[in-house]
């Protein structure tokens, strides 16, 4: 069998891993939509009853409403449910191109990244929200207007606010794990300090109200979520500096020591030949005197 046939089912058996893991994962997704239609109507009512909006009337502007708030708290539930399964299955492809102790410290990132999407999580419902529903509500006075509520647009706006936060908490998650496959590093991340600056402040101004102080006090977390990214980047590319020396000095002392060997095979070889050849006039001399 050629190298090319090997490699070309090589090939092949990745992409049937891959297609298993993605299987995997609708698999489950959809199991935990069914199980978020279930359990989204007591979510839908203890979120109706909260600050800010406890009291308010609710309405219905389509007769679709209803059937798309259950159908987006499905939504929610199933991808809250399946992104450690998600990343569980990223990590187990990427596996067999790491080393062993970088795949226990791989591992070690999934529930990592349930505390941060759950701190994510917090920060947005209970900072970001409230500061959204103030302005709207400010300007809604301002302009003499009364509060009618649908409950598609209401939830649909708090959805688009929770979850765009909620994922940014993840960055320090996507960087160690980038740095760890050795595609980033916290000299490139450094480089790209300015422009990350910048992309984080137009993400703060397009998910909270348009208002300079929210966006401030949305970017501000954001920026040190970046700054702690470039922190655990640059631990673990030491680490790996330091594995890499470690593995090149062993595997230099291994590489050495058959070359040892054969040099000293190669001397004592030719010795034992020149030795050989100086006997030779001896026993041809030898020859000569018993004739």
């Amino acid at each position: 069998m050629n190298p090319l046939e090997i490699n070309s089912m090589s090939l092949i058996d990745h992409l049937g891993e891959l297609r298993k893991r993605i299987i995997w994962v609708l698999v489950v997704f959809v199991v935990m939509t069914i199980v978020g239609l279930i359990f989204a109507e007591p979510i839908i009512n203890f979120l109706k009853n909260d600050a800010p909006v406890k009291g308010l009337e609710w309405n219905a502007f389509s007769p679709w409403d209803a059937i798309r708030i259950y159908m987006q708290f499905a939504f929610a539930t199933a991808v809250a449910v399946t992104l450690p399964v998600l990343m569980y299955h990223v990590w187990a492809f990427v596996k067999p191109g790491l080393h062993a102790s970088e795949q226990k410290a791989t591992l070690m990132y999934i529930p990592f990244a349930m505390l941060l999407i759950v701190v994510g999580f917090l920060f947005s419902y209970f900072v970001v929200f409230p500061m959204a529903m103030l302005f709207t509500d400010l300007m809604t006075k301002r302009l003499q207007i009364k509060q009618t509520y649908g409950i598609a647009q209401y939830f649909t706006f708090m959805f688009n606010i929770i979850i765009p936060v909620s994922l940014l908490f993840e960055l320090p998650i996507v960087v160690m794990f980038l740095t760890k496959i050795r595609i980033l590093n916290p000299m490139r991340l450094h480089k790209l300090r300015r422009y990350a600056y910048v992309l984080l402040l137009i993400i703060g101004a397009i998910i909270t109200p348009p208002d300079v102080v929210s966006a401030i006090i949305v970017t501000i977390p954001l920026i040190v979520l970046y700054e702690f990214s470039v922190f655990l980047s640059r631990i673990i590319y030491r680490k790996q500096l330091a594995a890499d020396q470690a593995f090149e000095a062993e595997y230099g002392q291994t590489k050495m020591q058959p070359e040892n060997k054969e040099v000293g095979t190669d001397a004592s070889t030719a010795a034992g030949t020149e030795a050989g050849e100086g006997n030779e006039p001896n026993d041809s001399a030898d020859e000569e005197k018993s004739e």
